[in-house]
């Protein structure tokens, strides 16, 4: 919108039904199931209009990548898999449970190759 200084655009934003405000924000965090989104020092600008709240944020952005959480496999559930399993060896076992994120069940039927 050319030739627009920011009251007339805010006035004829409040005539459409659409309100902005500014919120005062240190830091804001986006998670996904393998990373998150941290954006610091963020300019937030919230967008009200019809009923939705929309987000506008800038600011200096970073991407770090979640760890796994480390699964704590106990010997029962190693002689579980292999008694169930019909296994005897305790390092296929205990691989199974750690590639299955020690979930008995999958751990078995991966060692019977099902």
């Amino acid at each position: 919108m050319p030739n627009l200084d920011p009251k007339s655009i805010k006035k004829m934003m409040d005539r459409m039904g659409i309100k902005s405000s500014e919120i005062d924000a240190q830091r804001v965090v986006i998670e996904s199931s393998d990373s998150e989104i941290v954006i610091e020092d963020p300019q937030v600008m919230m967008i009200e209009a019809q009923g939705t709240k929309s987000f506008q944020i800038s600011g200096s952005v970073r991407e770090m990548r979640k760890e796994a959480a480390k699964v704590e496999i106990s010997d029962d559930d190693v002689a579980m898999v292999k008694e169930q399993a019909g296994v005897s060896d305790d390092a296929a076992a205990r691989a199974a449970l750690e590639e299955s994120n020690g979930n008995i069940a999958e751990a078995i039927l991966k060692l019977k190759g099902g």
